[in-house]
């Protein structure tokens, strides 16, 4: 083995040992459960998991590829998998871009673009498809600035990869990055040129699975400026919100802040860490082909981060113009790209703390971090347990699934996320339209500090009225196309009124059938445009992995030949 892969070795096994201490308790069988992340036993491919019943397809392609993944192994182990995944990609590639052969420079950068406040708050956030793109962003920083070599297409490609499976917002992320590296790298205006042609080529073609059923949908792209100042980054240090930005925190939700995380004490020294970093960057990385790139992808990535909290007018009118700018809504998440350049700062740092013989202060630098965030380590702080699903969910979907009647479900109470008994009282969205096989209404408006952000799913909007009552009536559920209504068993009140049998009740779930019920209104997206969107995506992401000397022939569909070799006429 090479020094070269010796390194890389040890790095990813330093990050699955970080993502063994953050996950803890998550470790055990079952699930974590946390906001948005869902995860399910027994997952099955529905048109809920390619964005096709009209919801906005904010899961795809991240359902399809857990759905996969927990078709071959069992669901709990597929998601612990998927999380530690993050942490060991985290870890090495931000390793894998400090300009050293010494190991310990790399472990620190590796420990803090892993270990930092960025991944705490989006951990506790359930985004783990944002994490994997973020993981892989510093592999997409240095593919990008090297486009202008042979192959440098199919590198970025593959760098981009996690965040094709993370979905739109990590994919964003990775291309505004990869836009800027690529445009601040290259050496003429025609190089440059070239260079943004193919992220936007690359970017355009892994964002197919989600953009064809969201340009598709009847309802067309939501609008709710609104939600600009809902989503903004916040103060979760006493530095103010550009400060906290800055030390990589700031994030919208304040129950999503790791236990402890802003203490006056820890935030200054963390603050000055990072500070430190960044002038250790400025001053020392003299890596030639991304330093320019990467520092300009951070600037612009923080200017967008703060966007909503200082200029919220600016980012609302932006929104007006294009309600698929929302993307920009929830700033802290473009804070990623400058992670990679504090975290190949700190590393940097080491390396000239090491190269004066200062082996303790290089050590130092790979342990500040988690000594300065220690309430990330054991599911942050407990937060991130894993749990079971109750038997009654497995009765009610037992006995929904054993229907022939053709029907959709619909759950009470109106509300998007739950704080299940079971699940400790964390909140996380709701799992029955991905437990269940059959289509699942659920109230998918988001209530933040008393403000809601109008629902998105056609059915929602239609149903709110008389599902936001607590006791819809079975008639108009019915002509609705509503089979089932799924209800919290602690909310006794809420129940279906009229011609309903109740089928299950149980201590967690109860469950009535409404008899008779009819054809839901048509609010879907044609599968065809999908398929040959995934088949476009596959193809592209085939091309990135074949080995140098393939090249898939497109008119003749899945033939294989090497490159400058001549075809054989008939």
């Amino acid at each position: 083995m090479t020094a070269e892969r010796t390194r890389h070795l040890v790095a990813a096994l330093t990050g699955l040992g970080l993502g063994l201490a953050a996950l803890g308790p998550g470790l055990a069988p079952g699930f974590v459960l946390s906001y948005d992340m869902v995860f399910v036993p027994d997952p099955a491919f529905t048109r809920m998991t390619f964005g096709l019943t009209g919801i906005v397809p904010r899961h795809v392609p991240s359902d399809a590829f857990a759905t996969a993944l927990g078709t071959v192994l069992p669901a709990d182990l597929a998601q612990k998998l998927i999380l530690l995944a993050i942490f060991v990609m985290a870890c090495t590639a931000a390793a894998s871009l400090v300009p050293s052969r010494r190991l310990l420079p790399r472990l620190a950068a590796g420990v803090c673009y892993a270990w930092n406040p960025f991944v705490a708050e989006r951990l506790l956030l359930g985004q783990w498809a944002l994490l994997l793109g973020y993981a892989a962003l510093p592999w997409v920083v240095a593919a990008a600035s090297r486009l202008d070599e042979p192959r440098g297409g199919r590198r970025l490609v593959r760098a981009l990869i996690p965040a094709a499976i993370g979905g739109f917002a990590a994919l964003t992320i990775s291309a505004l990055t990869a836009l800027t590296v690529a445009l601040v790298t290259g050496r003429t205006g025609r190089a440059r040129a070239r260079s943004a042609a193919q992220v936007i080529g690359a970017v355009a073609g892994l964002s197919l699975p989600w953009l064809v059923p969201g340009l598709l949908r009847p309802a067309g792209l939501p609008e709710d400026g609104t939600a600009v100042d809902l989503f903004a980054a916040r103060a979760d240090t006493p530095f103010g919100t550009l400060g906290s930005l800055l030390a990589l925190g700031g994030v919208w939700n304040g129950e999503t802040v790791p236990s402890g995380y802003g203490a006056p004490a820890t935030a200054t020294i963390w603050l000055v860490v990072v500070v430190g970093a960044l002038a250790a960057y400025w001053r020392w990385c003299r890596e030639p082909g991304w330093r320019r790139g990467a520092a300009a992808a951070a600037a612009a990535g923080f200017v967008v981060a703060g966007l909503g909290a200082v200029a919220a007018p600016v980012l609302e009118w932006v929104i007006g113009l294009w309600p698929g700018f929302a993307v920009f809504r929830d700033g802290q998440q473009y804070a990623a790209p400058l992670a990679v350049v504090i975290a190949v700062g700190l590393g940097v740092a080491a390396d000239r703390a090491a190269e004066a013989r200062w082996t303790g202060a290089a050590a130092g630098a790979m342990a500040v971090p988690v000594i300065l965030l220690p309430t990330l380590a054991w599911g942050a702080a407990g937060d991130l347990r894993a749990v079971r699903y109750p038997d009654d969910w497995a009765r009610a979907r037992q006995l929904i699934h054993g229907d022939p009647v053709a029907g959709d479900v619909l759950v009470l109470p109106w509300a998007s996320y739950r704080g299940y008994p079971w699940n400790h009282g964390r909140r996380v969205l709701d799992p029955l339209p991905r437990y269940l096989h059959r289509r699942v209404v659920v109230n998918d408006a988001v209530t933040v500090d008393g403000t809601t952000v109008a629902a998105e799913d056609p059915r929602a909007v239609r149903l709110a009225p008389v599902a936001g009552t607590g006791t819809p009536a079975a008639d108009t559920l019915r002509n609705e196309g509503i089979r089932y209504v799924v209800v919290d068993a602690e909310t006794a009140a809420a129940r279906p009124s009229g011609a309903a049998v109740a089928v299950l009740r149980g201590r967690d779930l109860a469950v009535y059938r409404i008899d008779g019920s009819g054809a839901a209104a048509g609010d879907g997206v044609r599968a065809g445009p999908a398929v040959a969107a995934w088949f476009v995506t596959s193809v592209l992401v085939i091309w990135s992995i074949l080995p140098s000397g393939i090249t898939l022939s497109l008119p003749l569909l899945g033939s294989i030949h090497p490159r400058g070799s001549k075809r054989r006429t008939p």
